[in-house]
């Protein structure tokens, strides 16, 4: 089966300090490096867009200390990353509220976003500060605002979410031992094949991606149909 847009929740980075002993950093850290790897392999398996969990809204809940660090870590990963992704030929795409992140991740994401924005290879979408909820409430609200004066149909609201132009996602990989969306992409994720790893994020690896599109080659997939 065509396979066009994959979206992963990468989850187990904390569990992945805890088991070794290390500080928290160091599972997301390490979780960026896997993230990297990730990328390279659905590059060159042509897959034309890639949406990454960061960051959920919900994550504010979380220490200070620890949300500042997830900052800093995004910032420096986009700094490292970016121009290998232009040299790559992707796309940098940030979906959820910009404006409630920190001012220097801000100028950083959005440098990045022009920087790669004529690209035509693969769109990478950094979901950070993202809920799929709090997506499909600033759609409405943009909707209102529009007060527009014929009939809302799907392919009208559409355009109105993060993921403008951009297909549904065909496949949601999650790991970790995870079995739910979690508030992921609920409007994008309503036909997608799920796959569920047990490994923790940053043990994550080719051979497990791998397995993951090989057994979305082997389903159907009906959309409702027969």
């Amino acid at each position: 089966m065509n396979l066009r847009h994959v979206a992963i929740v990468p989850d187990g980075n904390r569990r992945w300090s805890k088991l070794h002993g290390v500080p928290a950093l160091e599972g997301h850290r390490r979780g960026a490096e896997t993230m990297h790897r990730v990328v390279d392999y659905l590059i060159d398996r042509q897959v034309k867009y890639l949406t990454v969990w960061g960051f959920s809204t919900d994550n504010w809940k979380r220490s200070d200390d620890e949300t500042n660090s997830l900052f800093h870590l995004l910032e420096a990963w986009i700094d490292k990353d970016t121009p290998w992704l232009h040299e790559q030929g992707v796309r940098l795409r940030h979906l959820g509220r910009l404006k409630e992140l920190p001012d220097f991740l801000r100028v950083t994401m959005n440098r990045s976003v022009e920087l790669t924005s004529e690209n035509t290879g693969m769109t990478l979408n950094l979901a950070f500060n993202y809920t799929g909820r709090a997506e499909l409430l600033d759609a409405v609200s943009r909707l209102v605002r529009d007060d527009l004066p014929f009939k809302i149909d799907e392919d009208l609201f559409s355009r109105y979410l993060y993921t403008e132009g951009m297909p549904d996602v065909d496949l949601v990989i999650r790991t970790a031992g995870e079995f739910r969306l979690s508030n992921f992409m609920l409007w994008q994720t309503a036909y997608s094949e799920l796959f569920f790893s047990d490994l923790l994020w940053p043990d994550f690896n080719e051979k497990e991606l791998e397995k993951a599109l090989k057994i979305y080659s082997q389903r159907c997939r009906r959309f409702g149909g027969d």
